[in-house]
C-alpha cells in the first residue's frame, strides 16, 4: 500500500491530493501482476480503467508505432477514468509488471464520498490541457 501511495503521489493527475485522498484511491484500486508481452490496453477499444505501473516497463504504441516506454510511477489509460471513449494507444507489458488498476466505477465511488477530490482532479486536468495546448500551439 505504501508503494502504491508513493506512485500515486507522483502522478500529476493526483498531485494535489492529500495523503488521505490517495489512500482512498489506492484502496479503491486492485494490484495485479501482468506478464511480459501482455496487451494491457488495446487502441480503439472502449476503456473503463487506468493502470499505474508500480514496477516493470511497458511500451506505448499508437497506430502500431512505438511512442514511449513507461515505467514505475507512470499512469496509462487515464482518459478512461473520465469517459468511455476509445483508447488512444495500445500498451504492452515489456517486462513482468506490477500494476494498480483503477476502474472508473471505483474512482467515482471515491469521488461521491469525497466531493472535494473532484475539484482537485478537474484542476489537475485543466493544468494538463494547458500544457498540451502550449506544447502544440506555443
Amino acid at each position: 500500500m505504501k508503494a502504491s501511495l508513493n506512485h500515486l503521489r507522483n502522478i500529476s493527475l493526483f498531485a494535489s491530493c492529500s495523503g488521505k485522498d490517495l489512500e482512498r484511491i489506492a484502496k479503491a484500486a486492485d494490484e495485479v501482476t501482468v506478464k511480459a508481452g501482455t496487451l494491457v490496453i488495446d487502441q480503439g477499444q472502449t476503456g473503463r480503467e487506468a493502470f499505474v505501473i508500480l514496477s516493470g516497463t511497458a511500451i506505448v504504441r499508437r497506430n502500431g508505432k512505438k511512442i514511449a516506454t513507461v515505467g514505475a510511477g507512470a499512469i496509462v489509460g487515464e482518459l478512461s477514468l473520465l469517459d468511455h471513449g476509445p483508447r488512444t494507444a495500445s500498451v504492452i507489458a515489456e517486462s513482468d509488471c506490477q500494476m494498480l488498476v483503477i476502474s472508473q466505477r471505483n474512482l467515482y465511488g471515491v469521488l461521491e464520498k469525497v466531493p472535494a477530490l473532484s475539484h482537485k482532479l478537474l484542476s489537475a486536468l485543466a493544468g494538463r490541457i494547458r500544457e498540451l495546448d502550449r506544447a502544440h500551439f506555443g
